[in-house]
């Protein structure tokens, strides 16, 4: 049996997350797959916004944009905020040497909301890119930004709560428009 690695020997994995506006005021989430390697199933939390790591030497903005296509195929986007600090999770200790290749503590992310400008039907979770990507969502949806961390794993609804606090004010753009 292997044993938990220490915690504060590990890193944070640099990242991005992305809270995608329709032009009614929502966000995009996407249903994680069952082969999810954080097990976000395991919750019975499978919903998220997307998301994921900063390439060595990437800006943010950038990568923010490339994860979004690679995981949505959505790149008609316009950018409306970014969350003025990063916001961290930490994993729980049963995923500690296992989740993000067992090199991380947790992530620290870069948050940023984009008002999307394309059609529903531009979207693809199941081949996104083209099929060119690995597809990390198998349904997706709109939903209200405030429910957004009732839908997360418990070990990220922290970080949530605090993307919800950062761009609380956006919907609030499209409907009083």
């Amino acid at each position: 049996m292997s044993s938990i690695p220490n915690r504060e020997s590990l890193p944070y994995r640099d990242c991005v997350g992305i809270a995608v506006f329709n032009a009614q005021g929502n966000v995009f989430v996407g249903r994680r797959k069952a082969d999810d390697p954080e097990k976000s199933t395991d919750y019975d939390a499978p919903w998220q916004m997307p998301q994921g790591g900063i390439d060595a030497g990437e800006d943010p903005l950038r990568a923010a944009l490339r994860e979004l296509y690679e995981e949505t195929s959505i790149s008609s986007v316009s950018l409306l905020a970014e969350a003025p600090e990063w916001i961290y999770y930490d994993l729980p200790d049963e995923q500690l040497g296992k989740a993000l290749r067992g090199k991380y503590r947790g992530q620290r992310q870069r948050w940023f909301a984009f008002a999307f400008t394309g059609a529903d039907s531009d979207i693809d979770v199941s081949a996104p890119g083209g099929g060119k990507f690995h597809a990390e969502f198998d349904a997706w949806r709109w939903e209200r930004l405030s429910r957004t961390p009732s839908l997360i794993v418990p070990f990220k609804r922290e970080a949530y709560e605090k993307v919800v606090e950062a761009f609380i004010d956006i919907p609030q753009r499209f409907t009083h428009a």
